[in-house]
């Protein structure tokens, strides 16, 4: 391949990747003026893969003209008088009925969480998180950082080793330009040579506390499920480590797994404290305040059973929770069967405490404006 053919090679490769970018960022457009129907309509939970998220985009063909046979008649061939109509040519059989309105095209595509999270940052303008506290996981990488004359075969350095055996054929006048073949021995071999790193990370635990008793029903779940994927995102964005816990209740507690998170449905009645107590639990026993960034949410619809463990909530909160957590959420999910007395309850105990974020979630479009009362104060 002469210079020319690089040249033309390396142009065209910028031209590609220059129209990657422009995709890219007219992609990127799109998501950001229909975000609000994504979070609401719960598009992107369904198609979440490891790390990316299939989104689909309306697109629109742009017209463009296409060759064909002379033969196959059309619009301006043939013989013809004037005044002869244009048909439209030979009709195929279709299925199915007509429309009035046209069709739109989807094309679907792939959009890491990261750059999803960016995008919800920057249209909800979130700030970045600061982590507290300091590293309970240290993981180790290994960097590179010099050469040696011992090693394993696979960590050769072949630019060195080259230059080394040169050198040495060119001081000992074994170097041919007619033929100049280099033949490297063992002590012109160089290798990389490595040191293991700690490297910190900031770590947090997100525990998700929800009321599963009667007065809940598949539409309040279906909002918190789909305001957690959104702070599940937005949070793995701002650290490295992430650990999720799950606690539903009625009158009592429990630990359970995603799946049984959102499918359960109890009929008993409501003890709040229950689940704050578990969650204290937790955080007390796995936790150390001083190691991990801690997020405590709670979802319901405001019922509960009696206004003593009202009082005991509280006392919870104010005592074994909120001293260890960088804030505590909680989310009021309105139900045609909920009081939502709870939610006045700690505005009215904690108004003066930036800790404890509360958000009244009415319906699926409010999912956008809660997730921002959350997440919109960056601890």
């Amino acid at each position: 391949m002469d210079y020319s053919d690089r040249s033309r090679q390396k142009i065209g490769i910028q031209r590609i990747e220059q129209d990657r970018a422009r995709f890219r960022g007219i992609v990127r457009g799109r998501i950001r003026k229909n975000l609000k129907k994504y979070i609401s309509q719960g598009e992107l939970i369904g198609k979440k893969g490891k790390d990316l998220v299939t989104i689909p985009i309306p697109q629109v063909d742009i017209p463009h003209f296409r060759f064909g046979q002379q033969q196959m008649g059309g619009v301006g061939q043939g013989d013809g008088e004037v005044g002869d109509s244009l048909g439209q040519g030979p009709q195929q059989p279709g299925q199915g009925q007509a429309g009035d309105t046209p069709g739109e095209h989807q094309l679907e595509v792939e959009v890491s969480l990261d750059e999803l999270a960016e995008i919800l940052g920057e249209e909800l303008e979130l700030p970045k998180i600061e982590p507290k506290g300091k590293s309970r996981i240290e993981t180790s990488k290994e960097r590179y950082t010099g050469i040696k004359r011992t090693g394993p075969e696979s960590l050769r350095h072949f630019k060195r080793t080259f230059k080394a055996a040169l050198r040495r054929q060119l001081s000992v006048g074994d170097y041919n330009p007619d033929d100049p073949l280099i033949l490297p021995v063992q002590e012109d071999k160089r290798y990389r040579s490595w040191k293991i790193e700690a490297m910190p990370e900031s770590n947090a635990v997100i525990i998700y506390m929800m009321d599963v008793s009667g007065s809940m029903g598949e539409e309040q779940k279906e909002i918190v499920r789909i305001e957690s994927f959104w702070i599940d995102t937005w949070l793995r964005s701002q650290y490295k480590g992430i650990v999720t816990r799950y606690v539903i209740h009625d009158a009592t507690a429990k630990e359970v797994d995603r799946h049984t998170f959102f499918h359960t449905r109890e009929s008993g009645g409501t003890m709040i404290s229950s689940a704050y107590k578990l969650c204290a639990e937790m955080i007390e026993a796995e936790y150390p305040a001083a190691e991990w960034n801690i997020y405590p949410f709670h979802f319901s619809d405001g019922d509960n059973w009696s206004v003593d463990d009202t009082t005991l909530c509280m006392q919870l909160l104010n005592e074994r929770i909120l001293p260890n957590s960088n804030m505590f959420c909680y989310g009021q999910v309105e139900s045609p069967y909920g009081s939502g007395q709870f939610i006045k309850d700690l505005r009215e105990h904690f108004h003066a405490t930036d800790e404890v974020v509360t958000s009244e979630i009415k319906n699926k479009d409010a999912i956008m404006g809660s997730i921002k009362d959350f997440l919109g104060k960056g601890k």
